[in-house]
């Protein structure tokens, strides 16, 4: 299963392919959601801790993170939602991960 990030839901402009600023960084949408299955739960122990990392090094206030580590069938399922105090720093996050 590839890596998902939940994707910014931007109004474009259609005469020129735009997009308002405004729109995209609008602190409606400051969370990021994230899921993958891992072979072992270590392996999906240490992709949190580097999510986890990767959004303290970008929250200016505490971020929210709720995380699940369950095992299924063909592995174990990692499910974490990250809640940034605004859209901007939730922005950076998913661009760090890409």
């Amino acid at each position: 299963m590839a890596d998902s990030l939940n994707k910014c839901k931007a109004n474009e402009t259609p005469a020129c392919c735009c997009v308002d600023v405004g729109t995209i960084i609008d602190n409606e949408d400051c969370s990021a959601e994230y899921e993958r299955v891992f072979t072992t739960e270590s392996e999906a122990q240490a992709k949190l801790a580097s999510l986890t990392q990767a959004a303290k090094d970008v929250e200016t206030e505490p971020c929210e993170i709720n995380s699940n580590i369950e095992k299924v069938n063909d592995g174990y399922k990692l499910s974490a939602k990250f809640t940034f105090c605004c859209g901007a720093e939730c922005m950076i996050f998913q661009l760090k991960l890409r």
